[in-house]
């Protein structure tokens, strides 16, 4: 009797110490899920402290630096030889190492997750479901087809236990590369039902209403997807505010803020990337710290801080994750230092690197930044710091300040950027014109002003693609209105042209005086082209 009692304790014991490692497993997922990346990899790291010889726990902390935001290899494929170490085979880690193959671009590990898969003898959801879910880490790198075999093998396998709503996501993902938007919005509807976190399916939900083009379904979806949605189409003032309301959802994690950074970079929202950056910078361990951070400093025209800062970068970073843009950036970094070297060979040596790295950033059509335009920015010394120690007053200030606190608030950008004009700080007019253009993109006079401010900056170049653009966006309606400004605009082009391309410059004059048909300077620019 005793005897029975006693194994029938340890068989309890047993259970509920098993019930708590797979509830701390699941546990770990879900933080995963709800891009809470520290929480998991903590969550991770002490199942390992707990029970090191468990491998399965270092395949799961290997692939939370795999799936976050910009995957880690190298500490990726330490957790995972770890897990083989502690047992040799792993299917799990096996995978994971694969995985890390495709991230680098290496697609023969396809064939080698197919034998993994075989060696398993299909078994395993898991190790079903893991499989597929490798081969759509990597859009470039992926396999649908084959994934979606995985996946609806790991699902009917898992049909007895309840479905994990992961296994519908990697499903959903699969079928969103295959380009297949109905099946995957019909696997992302059944992640909905089973997922605790269901922010994580609105994402996918909303993204995927992005990629089809269906607006308002997006905007229903989730603010996330709102902001990539805004960013995108440049309504940065909303975009601000939906990234505000996603910070809300994804609480204080640093890796999932060290996003959120980025992304108000991206909608230029320097100060709010700034803010963000700092306060996780010391808590993450990510080499991409780095080059935000030199991106930022770069805006603020800190060009030595800029390239300190890419160059730690570029030292830590592995050479899958350096992209054409950074080439771009060192390049505009070395314009920005070459502007004040004393040096005339160290001068002319950052222009060199300037115009080879900016060349490279171009011919690779990367679009990150304006290439050519953030040229001409750095020749005329145009900066946030320029500008702010350029003429002001205490109604800029006041502006400045509203601005700061609502970055929507057109109304004070316009009045901004005139009260800029007023005092003659033109690097002022230039930034905040710019500004107003971003929060909408389609109002024309905000580039003629652009072009206005850059003429007086003595920037030509600049000004002659401003009032382009302000041509471009002229509508029919605003014709009449626009006369004198569009005959302007057409004088000044054909004005800049009329050396380099006089069949141009005379299209362009034509067009200026059917606007403006007594423009005396374009009337007398026509006999010059004429002659």
């Amino acid at each position: 009797m005793n005897l029975t009692k006693k194994i029938a304790l340890t068989a309890v014991v047993g259970f509920f110490v098993n019930l708590t490692f797979e509830q701390s497993v699941q546990d770990g997922i879900n933080y995963v899920d709800s891009q809470k990346y520290a929480k998991a990899k903590q969550n991770f790291t002490d199942l390992i402290n707990q029970n090191p010889k468990e491998a399965s726990n270092y395949f799961y902390l290997g692939n939370t630096y795999l799936t976050q935001f910009d995957p880690n290899f190298t500490e990726a494929q330490e957790s995972f030889n770890k897990g083989l170490a502690a047992d040799p085979k792993s299917y799990l880690n096996k995978i994971g190492l694969a995985s890390i193959k495709l991230g680098k671009g290496d697609k023969s590990a396809i064939a080698e997750i197919q034998q993994i898969v075989k060696d398993s003898k299909e078994k395993d959801a898991e190790v079903l479901f893991r499989a597929g879910e490798a081969l759509t880490l990597f859009e470039k790198n992926s396999s649908p087809d084959l994934a979606i075999t995985y996946l609806n093998k790991a699902i009917e396998k898992a049909q007895k236990g309840g479905v994990p709503a992961n296994y519908y996501y990697s499903l959903g993902d699969a079928y969103r590369l295959k380009k297949d938007p109905g099946n995957a919005m019909s696997a992302y509807d059944k992640a909905k039902a089973v997922a605790k976190n269901k922010a994580s399916v609105f994402t996918r939900k909303g993204t995927l209403w992005i990629a089809a083009q269906q607006w308002q379904q997006a905007k229903e979806n989730i603010y996330k997807a709102l902001a990539g949605f805004n960013i995108k189409y440049q309504k940065n003032a909303e975009a601000t505010q939906n990234l505000i309301n996603y910070t809300k959802y994804a609480d204080d994690d640093p890796y999932t803020k060290l996003e959120i950074a980025k992304l108000y970079f991206t909608n230029e929202d320097y100060a709010n990337a700034k803010k963000t950056l700092d306060e996780v910078f010391d808590k993450v361990n990510d080499p991409i710290k780095y080059k935000l951070r030199s991106y930022i400093q770069y805006g603020d025209g800190d060009y030595a801080g800029a390239k300190q800062n890419m160059d730690t970068f570029l030292s830590q970073a592995e050479k899958s994750r350096v992209q054409a843009s950074d080439e771009g950036l060192q390049g505009l970094i070395a314009a920005g230092l070459a502007k004040t070297e004393k040096d005339a060979a160290v001068k002319a040596q950052l222009e060199a690197v300037a115009q080879q790295k900016v060349a490279f950033a171009k011919a690779a059509k990367d679009e990150t930044l304006k290439w050519d335009e953030e040229l001409a920015k750095i020749k005329g010394g145009i900066s946030n710091a320029s500008a702010n120690q350029g003429p002001t007053n205490a109604t800029i200030e006041a502006l400045k300040a509203k601005v700061a606190a609502n970055p929507k608030d057109t109304d004070s950008l316009y009045k901004l950027a005139q009260e800029y004009q007023n005092v003659q700080n033109w690097n002022g007019a230039i930034l905040t014109w710019s500004k107003m253009s971003s929060a909408l993109p389609d109002w024309a006079p905000a580039y003629y002003s652009q072009g206005y401010a850059y003429q007086q900056a003595g920037n030509n170049d600049m000004a002659k693609s401003s009032y382009e653009k302000f041509i471009s966006l002229v509508k029919p309606a605003e014709i009449e209105a626009s006369k004198q400004s569009l005959g302007y605009a057409y004088f000044f082009i054909a004005y800049m042209e009329k050396d380099a391309n006089p069949e141009k410059a005379k299209q362009a004059i034509a067009k200026s005086l059917e606007y403006e048909p007594t423009y005396q300077d374009a009337i007398n620019l026509q006999k010059t082209l004429n002659k």
